[in-house]
């Protein structure tokens, strides 16, 4: 009998590998399920992997892990990928794989198994996090291998073998959420000339068009880049990410439509609830402005840029990944200091930010000339700055005048009349 590990979430695909595996495999399975502050009721979850057949329900509290070690990471590298998404479900994976690869090997499974679609991207994800911390580790992927071609197959399953369906069937839109968000796909959002149904969708935010009528003021704290306290109040990582999840979400805050380019080749299109991380983004993004450089911030959108695509693509175990984390966290000692923001009906309005690191000199900036700046320098750092656009702009007018690349005053040779004395 082989023993296999299930990353269970309790949802419609993995209730229904419980038992598909053990027809299919005349296995032991034990289902094991990552809490990284998703909203779920993980009694009844471990109760219904019980009936489904599973012989075990492991719960993993990794909530601060996720937040510590992964979220504050994407926070400090900044870019979300494809300029909107803010990579919720993108940073839980690695942390999941990892607990299911650890789990698997204390129980001496000969496999692990995962509910990811052959057209997701979170099967990579899943695969190189086991690959990681179990790099022999047989992985079972029965989307990739079962004859269920759709999510009605799957309930009719279910009701089929008398397993009751974890959701309506109405409502069976495919979703994930954590701490750091919740995401939507499948059914009307299938066609992307559809206006998302909002009302009938959404679980963290209101929206924008039901927000108060009343702005509010949130205050972020940071640390080396870290935020460290919400309003004045000091709190710990978790309970910072799920107050302004709270805060966010009334006024409709990080709700984002967008199509996607997949891993594997294909577009989708999904809808993203992130209020909380929504707005530490944003105060982190005030806050760097102040406090970096400009050729350093200017290289940390490309350095950052990259490690959403790496974080996207589940290479979080990666050399390279390590190496840009490095890098990032280098550049956030200084990016300390408390930023202000008004939310307002799905908006973020910058409302000051303030930094013992602060680049921005008010006698530099202000119209009134101070010490450390005279208006005469101007002139000969623009001449100098601006000599490659005078010379090209002249060589331009003698090409113009003369039709050649060549001055008037560049002598040709045979041009002057002189020829040199025999013998020389």
């Amino acid at each position: 009998m082989k023993k296999i590990v299930l990353a269970y979430s309790g949802g419609l695909d993995t209730t229904v590998i419980v038992p598909w595996l053990k027809e299919h495999y005349d296995c032991e399975v034990i289902a094991v399920c990552g809490d990284v502050g998703q909203e779920a009721d993980f009694e009844a979850i471990g109760k219904r992997a019980l009936a489904s057949g599973a012989s075990k329900f492991i719960r993993l509290d990794q909530k601060e892990e996720f937040v510590k070690t992964y979220l504050w990471a994407l926070v400090k590298a900044g870019t979300p990928y494809e300029k909107k998404y803010l990579l919720g479900t993108s940073a839980a994976r690695p942390l999941l794989a990892k607990g299911l690869a650890e789990v698997a090997l204390a129980e001496g499974a000969d496999a692990v198994a995962h509910g990811c679609t052959g057209k997701g991207n979170d099967q990579v994800r899943f695969e190189l996090g086991v690959k990681a911390f179990a790099p022999e580790m047989e992985v079972i992927a029965p989307w990739r291998i079962w004859d269920i071609q759709s999510r009605e197959e799957e309930i009719a399953y279910l009701e089929d073998h008398g397993i009751p369906v974890p959701m309506k069937k109405e409502d069976s839109y495919s979703r994930d959420d954590n701490l750091w968000h919740i995401s939507h796909e499948g059914l009307d959002l299938e066609d992307p000339a559809n206006e998302p149904h909002f009302d009938g969708m959404l679980k963290m935010c209101v929206p924008p068009e039901k927000a108060p009528d009343k702005a509010e003021y949130v205050t972020i704290g940071f640390e080396k880049g870290v935020p460290v306290s919400v309003n004045g109040q000091k709190l710990d990582p978790v309970s910072i990410v799920h107050t302004l999840n709270k805060i966010g979400g009334k006024h409709g805050i990080g709700i984002v439509d967008m199509v996607e380019n997949r891993v594997v080749g294909m577009k989708s299109r999904g809808v993203y609830e992130t209020p909380g991380g929504t707005i530490i983004m944003e105060a982190h993004d005030r806050l760097e402005m102040l406090c970096l450089d400009k050729k350093t911030l200017s290289f940390k959108m490309t350095v950052a840029q990259r490690f959403a695509e790496i974080l996207y693509e589940g290479e979080w175990f990666s050399p390279l990944c390590k190496a840009l984390c490095a890098f990032v966290d280098s550049t956030q000692e200084v990016v300390t200091g408390q930023v202000t923001l008004k939310l307002y009906k799905g908006n973020i309005i910058f409302a000051g930010a303030t930094s013992p690191y602060s680049l921005y000199d008010a006698s530099l900036a202000s119209f009134t000339t101070g010490p450390l700046f005279s208006h005469k320098d101007s002139t000969g750092f623009i001449n100098l700055f601006g000599l490659p656009t005078k010379v090209r702009a002249r060589l331009n007018e003698r090409i113009k005048k003369h039709g050649v690349a060549a001055g008037p005053d560049v002598v040709k040779p045979g041009s002057s009349g002189y020829t040199a004395p025999a013998g020389d």
